[in-house]
């Protein structure tokens, strides 16, 4: 489950530490996280539409039209990270002077992001592994790379930020430094993996012979067979990549950037209202993770399933999976409930705080439920490749939720619970239209 949810779970780390420094660092982690998210979720999104496309030919078994795909999604992935870093590098400053007004916070957002943005590499080209790995349903080393990713991370960030260990005391900065870091280290070991992995022969991933050699000198095994060099990469195979992922990645931005206006709006209501918010996103973002795995998973499944011509069975096991995301989430959220001061400390050590934000459990509860269930029926759709009809899905939902968003804040002053309630309304819209769709079987004539 933890392996799809790999940037949610760095920043929620981010997050966690960042809470004990002060508010200006709470308050300005919520900005500049969300945008980094906003970033690196353009590559996962990317890598989704090769995970469904690697699923679509496992299950038709033309297991030798996956290392074609794979390798044009890795081309793409990086050729893509090497602008958005230009752009984070050179034009991060321009963007967040648009947007915060607070000059602490927008001097901690820079502080993070100048050293946050070198991941940019790393997790691109970590995605497109996670999509190879889980297009083929061989997920537990992304499981076992994600902890690795997140103990990591959860080290270096208790050293650089409060300066132990010999490290330096680097605050926000250090946080940037050592999600960074952490994210490299995850990748190295991903690529050890992949060299190492004899079943990738079927696949024909890493056919070059220098690597095969090292492998055998590794293992001291002369019967490894050299297999043929990879493909090249192929541009119409990256054309069909981005017809289908363009409204993935712009479902992404859309969501994600709406979120990002979220929190911009929540500043001008105050510095405590931010650090509030803040502190329940560190929470959302904790629960988050059950359901992004079994969304996840059902991309996967909905694809393999049409690959292999059983399209009859699309809908029930998104139902069933939405009941399974719903019942791990809830028991999760329970906690949330039963022990909210307890909780709370995932985002801060502060009292008033924590007693400040005990207020909006019960409205996150209730997101959370039908988030479990929503995201789950929305990326089956996804999995299906109606994945424009998706994007059309996802604008409604954003329209409403700014407007709202903006009304109740901006025009009638309303209370940070009544401006939380819009992730509530935007779950049901969300619900609503994928389940419609799903069962209106309009997905199964489309080619992937």
């Amino acid at each position: 489950m933890i392996g799809s949810a790999v940037q949610n779970l760095i920043t929620l780390t981010d997050t966690i530490f960042l809470g004990r420094v002060g508010e200006i660092e709470l308050g300005a982690i919520g900005l500049v996280g969300v945008f980094y998210l906003m970033i690196a979720s353009i590559g996962y999104s990317f890598s989704k539409a090769g995970q469904i496309m690697i699923a679509r030919r496992m299950g038709a078994q033309e297991l030798d039209k996956i290392a074609p795909i794979y390798y044009s999604m890795l081309a793409f992935a990086l050729s893509l990270a090497l602008l958005l870093f230009l752009f984070m590098q050179f034009g991060g400053d321009y963007f967040f002077a648009l947007f915060v007004n607070n000059q602490e916070i927008y001097t901690a957002c820079i502080a993070y992001l100048d050293y946050r943005s070198a991941g940019i590499f790393f997790s691109y080209a970590g995605v497109i592994i996670v999509a190879l790995y889980t297009g083929v349903a061989r997920t537990q080393v992304i499981i076992y790379n994600a902890i690795v990713l997140g103990l990591t991370n959860m080290v270096l960030n208790y050293g650089l930020i409060f300066g132990k260990w010999g490290f330096p005391e680097m605050g926000i900065a250090g946080a940037g430094l050592a999600s960074t870091i952490a994210e490299g280290l995850a990748f190295i070991i991903f690529i050890v993996y992949i060299i190492l992995d004899k079943k990738n022969r079927a696949y024909g991933i890493f056919g070059h012979k220098a690597l095969i050699r090292y492998t055998q000198s590794i293992l001291d095994d002369d019967t490894i067979n050299l297999p043929p060099p990879p493909p090249k990469i192929n541009l119409k195979i990256i054309k069909a990549q981005l017809r289908l992922s363009m409204p993935i990645v712009l479902q992404s931005v859309v969501g994600m950037g709406s979120w990002f206006i979220f929190f911009i709006i929540i500043e001008d209501m105050g510095q405590t209202e931010l650090a509030i918010s803040n502190i329940m996103r560190a929470v959302y973002l904790l629960f988050m993770i059950p359901c992004w795995g079994f969304a996840s998973s059902i991309n996967t499944l909905a694809s393999n399933l049409i690959g292999q011509n059983k399209l009859d069975e699309v809908f029930e096991v998104t139902t069933k999976t939405a009941i399974l995301s719903f019942g791990v989430t809830m028991l999760c959220a329970a906690s949330m409930l039963i022990a909210p001061e307890v909780v709370l400390r995932i985002g801060t050590d502060n009292l008033e705080l924590i007693q400040k934000s005990i207020r909006l459990t019960g409205i996150l509860t209730a997101i959370l439920a039908l988030f479990s269930i929503g995201a789950i029926y929305f990326n089956g759709l996804v999995g299906t490749g109606a994945t424009n009809q998706a994007l059309f899905f996802q604008v409604l939902c954003v329209i409403f939720y700014l407007a709202y968003i903006y009304i109740v804040v901006h025009l009638l002053g309303c209370s940070l619970e009544t401006a939380w309630m819009a992730e509530f309304y935007y779950w049901i819209i969300s619900l609503t239209t994928s389940v419609w769709y799903l069962r209106s079987k309009r997905w199964q004539n489309i080619k992937v």
